[in-house]
């Protein structure tokens, strides 16, 4: 597979001056520490916005979205350059099919980055999604499964349709946070990770908002609830989790082939000849010496020995 060109970033011009400015601001911080480009992967279930993100970062409208049409089933990569720097992001299929993980579409996405570089991942899903089940620790157990515990060091998560109306009388901030912390807990429990260890992570979660009717503050920027404008800040918490001194994650073959199955338990096999030999065989020796011992002696033996009381 040919490598994609990087196309000069115009869709940034979409964006009102403040969101620019602040934009190349960032951007220009990343190459102050010598990073002169940024490779963002988004995964998730399917439906939850991850093409609509896309769109809203690069300003432009790169990949389908339709409410009647389905995801494509092949990861695609849109680059762009800006003031020598470039900007890749990589979209994905939705990780769930029929209810279960869709081991056919992460086998594609695997193969996709073959030779790349992942500098941060989004794991998006809802805002407006109720509940948390065992379907959610089981895309989090693929996605680990597959570039290891390390990316979580690298991904943020994101909450699509955060202009919403929180149920039951909730208070936003209220709603938000209970969303958040049990996603974050079947984070940490679909990962593996223990919880001392999570909690040393702290796993960014960022609010998302891709609809046209998205308010705007006073200089168009559009804006979460609480005023803050968000595709500035998603940049920002990104950058940040760049500059967290942790490593980007690099697919080789040998990550997407996974452990070799031959050398499995290699290093156990001394430890196995060891215990058959001091307690399996050793054992089997010491039973025949007993049994040599406890064996009743012939008479001749016996009478060689001068033990015998018969005559011969």
């Amino acid at each position: 597979m040919m490598a994609q060109v990087p196309r000069e970033w115009t869709g940034i011009q979409q964006f009102p001056v403040t969101t620019q400015n602040r934009l190349l601001e960032l951007l220009g911080k990343l190459k102050e520490e010598n990073v002169s480009s940024l490779t963002i992967l988004l995964m998730g279930k399917g439906g939850v916005g991850k093409s609509s993100t896309v769109n809203s970062i690069l300003g432009e409208r790169v990949a389908s979205v339709s409410a009647f049409q389905s995801e494509g089933l092949r990861p695609m990569m849109y680059s762009r350059i800006r003031a020598d720097f470039t900007l890749n992001i990589i979209d994905t299929p939705g990780l769930v099919e029929g209810g279960y993980v869709n081991e056919q579409a992460l086998e594609i996405i695997k193969r996709f980055l073959l030779n790349k570089t992942i500098d941060v991942l989004l794991y998006v899903d809802r805002l407006d999604s109720y509940r948390v089940d065992s379907l959610d620790k089981q895309v989090i157990k693929a996605i680990t499964d597959t570039f290891g515990k390390r990316i979580w060091q690298r991904s943020l998560v994101v909450l699509t349709h955060a202009q919403l109306s929180p149920p039951d009388g909730l208070n936003y901030d209220e709603f938000f946070a209970r969303r958040s912390e049990a996603l974050l807990k079947c984070i940490r429990f679909g990962a593996r990770i223990r919880k001392e260890e999570f909690q040393k992570l702290a796993l960014p979660v960022v609010l998302v908002e891709n609809s046209g009717r998205c308010k705007t503050n006073d200089n168009g920027e559009k804006i979460l609830p609480d005023g803050t404008p968000w595709i500035p800040k998603l940049v920002e918490v990104m950058t940040t989790v760049v500059a967290n001194g942790s490593k980007s994650i690099t697919v080789d073959q040998k990550l997407i082939d996974g452990p070799d199955p031959n050398n499995r338990g290699k290093f156990f096999i001394p430890l196995i000849l060891a215990f058959q030999y001091f307690v399996v065989v050793k054992g089997i020796q010491r039973a025949i010496e007993q049994d040599i011992r406890n064996e009743s002696k012939p008479l001749w033996e016996l009478r060689d020995m001068g033990l015998a009381d018969r005559k011969f």
